[in-house]
């Protein structure tokens, strides 16, 4: 009987969405035999209880008028935490959603690698916790469209009119983190332009002062930590277009489309009001 039961599970296609999924239990359940009936029976039951539960999630989340929200509360100035609650870009932006539709937004707190379990399992709605979008991911949860690009930017003298591209490097020094993604990137070009120079400093912020000393012509960093230091000194610029995208996105599971067609939608008129402009340029400055 057990053979069964294992023969059951692994002939099962686990690909595709929920919907799909109870789709192919129904259609396997006429090629068993009666004796196996039973299993198939209760995995079935089990399984279409998940999909309509999880297509339910937006008729839910109105009827509570709650939407609960996980983060990790430990990513400044994203999502962080003191005796007085849950604040930064991340909050805000929860906030504002809920609001636009009609809900209150609860937050749930947890650890950066239970967010996704947490929200497998049911706990929360939905993640806003400055998660990058993840492909392989993409079989159990579905993103929402971007609401930040956390990608590579290029810092240049505030005065420099001369550099707006990485291809203006050439006959250049540029001065990176060292072992970060703009390293790497660094190293990338260096193959395409042969007379630009490479300089890595301990940190973001050490590469970003080498640029204020005339040390480098200009510093390739996340965009997080050169919007920061923008924010606090004068005297730099970042150029128009970032060179690498890295998009943070909301995550939900991967049934419950309607319920991110509607954060979507929402996402969608913060963008064209301004009001996620203002939120992201209050916490990492214009």
């Amino acid at each position: 009987m057990s053979n069964g039961v294992i023969g059951v599970m692994t002939q099962v296609p686990l690909m595709g969405s929920n919907s799909d999924r109870c789709i192919s239990m129904i259609e396997h359940k006429r090629m068993y035999p009666n004796r196996f009936a039973w299993a198939v029976g209760l995995i079935l039951l089990a399984l279409l209880a998940a999909c309509r539960s999880q297509e339910n999630a937006w008729q839910q989340v109105q009827e509570t008028g709650v939407l609960k929200v996980g983060l990790d509360p430990t990513y400044p100035p994203f999502e962080a935490a003191d005796e007085s609650g849950v604040f930064g870009l991340d909050v805000d932006l929860a906030k504002a959603l809920a609001a636009d539709l009609g809900l209150q937004a609860e937050f749930v707190l947890f650890g950066y690698d239970g967010l996704y379990d947490a929200l497998a399992t049911g706990q929360v709605d939905v993640l806003i916790s400055a998660l990058v979008i993840a492909p392989e991911r993409t079989e159990d949860f579905a993103y929402s469209d971007p609401y930040f690009n956390a990608g590579e930017i290029l810092i240049v003298p505030a005065e420099e009119v001369t550099i707006s591209r990485m291809a203006d490097l050439n006959g250049r020094t540029l001065a990176v983190e060292l072992g970060a993604l703009g390293h790497v990137e660094a190293i990338a070009w260096a193959k395409r332009l042969p007379n630009l120079t490479v300089v890595p400093y301990p940190t973001a912020d050490e590469s970003l002062t080498a640029v204020i000393n005339r040390e480098a012509d200009a510093a390739l960093v996340d965009a997080i930590s050169g919007r920061l230091f923008l924010r606090e000194m004068d005297g730099l610029k970042r150029t128009a277009v970032p060179v690498t995208v890295e998009p943070f996105a909301l995550v939900t599971r991967i049934g419950d489309r309607r319920l991110l067609t509607e954060l979507n939608n929402s996402l969608a008129r913060l963008q064209s009001s301004g009001q996620l402009d203002e939120m992201t340029n209050h916490w990492l400055g214009e």
